[in-house]
């Protein structure tokens, strides 16, 4: 069967992203409000944000600000919802009970719900019964056709009690614009708790009147939520409500082709930010996490994904959440980063997420620039820049002295190796101290002895690591321009020091 038009469809396409605010905003919800997104802005549509905050115990203000704060960073805007008006707010459901309120009592009133008044002992005793003969578990419907006067007397006596829905015996097909035909057969599914009393309703129940009066068009969201599609589709029909078009995304799994689990990294969105990634790199990851458009570039922009945008190209099996292929992405976004911009990108991530934040007022610009030029090569995600260049920054270096022993190198010979480098280092004059010079200098130096002629890196490597005191860096002229003269003498005699000691 065909699903029902949904008339708001006329004005352009409306979506919502509806997480609830009980945990915080990780991966899964990103990619999910990503892909409403882009299908909003590439036709011309709306993004609603709408927060499910109907289960009070575990909501928190906190998951809610991770939500917000997570959207905003990776530049996801929205239409309508918190912090923005919209003509069908509140955009809250713990707002809207009143609103909740009105069609769970239509529902009682036409008889197309009830009330249960079944305790959790006799539901497990019901379920048991059911399991040790073979039958799908499923409540009983004990209590679906009770007289009206044991009802109001219960209700009276205040009897613990829930709000079921009279699911038809039928079998309920939609289009999913991903996985196609869909069907359930909803007698497996028996009666289900659409709210715990007047007043608190269930997300089964709560979604269906929300994206009704929210006027959305069509519900994206993960594969995990299309057990409720049936459920919620009798609960559009029993109301005489339009049916929007569904479209349920493949969900993410870790390497291993298991459930996303922290292990794997379902983590919060912030702990992202804190490693020292890109918002332009997650979301060019995300977009491609269940889909890919035509040919075979994978760099995007925000803005180049809406224009490729196309829900019907998602795919149906599950897509592998891969952190070196995130790492991947980041360092190609990088290297798309000029010098300057660069620059206030590490410059926004140290105040925010680093204890060495003071680097950025104590060092000039353009001293800085010149560390992030050399390195820029090397960066896979922003926290990479100290790691990788903190000894541009200190006024003391430390390591190990075992770090400045080249090969076979005898100790004793390190402190003549490093008087060598010094030697040279003095005779270079001020206005000449740049990579070139350097270079050709020790080169030269290096063709005058024998020792270093066989084998540069008795001399090479002790000057290096006695620059930036790391068993891996840029080379040692790139290292000195930067540091300059001055500092580069202090650092090799520093060294000498250490090497004698």
């Amino acid at each position: 069967m065909d699903d029902p038009k949904t008339p708001q469809s006329l004005f352009g396409p409306r979506v919502r992203l509806a997480p609830s605010p009980t945990g915080w905003f990780h991966v899964g919800n990103a990619r999910t409000g990503l892909f409403n997104y882009l299908f909003a802005r590439k036709n011309g549509g709306k993004f609603i944000l709408r927060i499910e905050d109907t289960d009070k115990k575990r909501s928190n203000k906190k998951y809610e600000e991770s939500i917000l704060s997570g959207l905003k960073w990776l530049g996801i805007e929205w239409d309508e919802g918190p912090e923005k008006n919209g003509p069908f707010g509140p955009y809250y459901q713990s707002q809207r009970t009143e609103i909740y309120k009105k069609y769970l009592e239509q529902l009682l009133r036409e008889g197309e719900a009830y009330y249960c008044f079944c305790s959790p002992k006799e539901l497990e005793a019901q379920r048991a019964d059911m399991v040790s003969r073979g039958l799908p578990p499923k409540y009983s419907g004990k209590c679906r056709d009770l007289p009206e006067s044991i009802v109001k007397q219960n209700l009276a006596d205040k009897k613990p009690s829930v709000i079921r829905i009279k699911m038809p015996n039928k079998v309920v097909k939609f289009r999913d614009i991903i996985r196609g035909e869909v069907e359930f057969n909803l007698d497996l599914l028996g009666d289900s708790v659409i709210a715990k009393s007047l007043n608190e309703p269930l997300y089964n129940f709560a979604v269906v009147i929300d994206d009704y009066l929210m006027k959305i068009t069509h519900v994206i969201r993960g594969e995990d939520h299309i057990s409720n599609t049936p459920k919620q589709i009798v609960m559009q029909e029993l109301l005489g409500l339009p049916r929007p078009n569904y479209a349920h995304l493949p969900m993410i799994l870790g390497p291993d082709r298991s459930k996303l689990s922290k292990r794997h990294g379902e983590t919060s969105l912030t702990e992202y930010q804190k490693m020292g990634y890109l918002p332009e790199a997650m979301n060019n990851f995300l977009a491609f996490l269940g889909w890919h458009p035509l040919g075979d570039r994978e760099i995007y922009t925000l803005e180049e994904l809406i224009e490729r945008f196309d829900l019907e190209r998602v795919q149906k099996g599950g897509a592998v959440f891969n952190i070196k292929r995130l790492d991947w992405f980041n360092a190609q976004h990088l290297k798309l980063l000029n010098t300057d911009q660069l620059f206030d990108r590490i410059g926004e991530y140290l105040k925010n997420f680093s204890s060495n934040s003071q680097i950025i007022e104590n060092y000039s610009p353009d001293y800085i620039k010149k560390v992030i030029e050399l390195e820029s090569p090397r960066l896979t995600k922003l926290s990479d820049f100290l790691e990788f260049s903190d000894f541009f920054f200190k006024e003391k270096i430390e390591y190990p002295k075992e770090y400045l022993k080249w090969k076979n190198i005898e100790e004793k010979e390190i402190v003549i190796v490093l008087n060598d480098c010094l030697s040279v280092l003095e005779k270079i004059k001020d206005k000449e101290f740049n990579r070139m010079n350097l270079q050709i200098k020790f080169y030269s130096f290096i063709s005058e002895h024998d020792d270093y002629k066989q084998d540069k890196g008795k001399l090479l490597w002790p000057l290096r690591v006695a620059l930036s005191g790391k068993k891996a860096s840029p080379s040692p002229f790139e290292i000195a321009e930067i540091l300059g003269k001055e500092e580069s003498i202090k650092r090799v005699k520093e060294a000498i020091k250490l090497a004698s000691s």
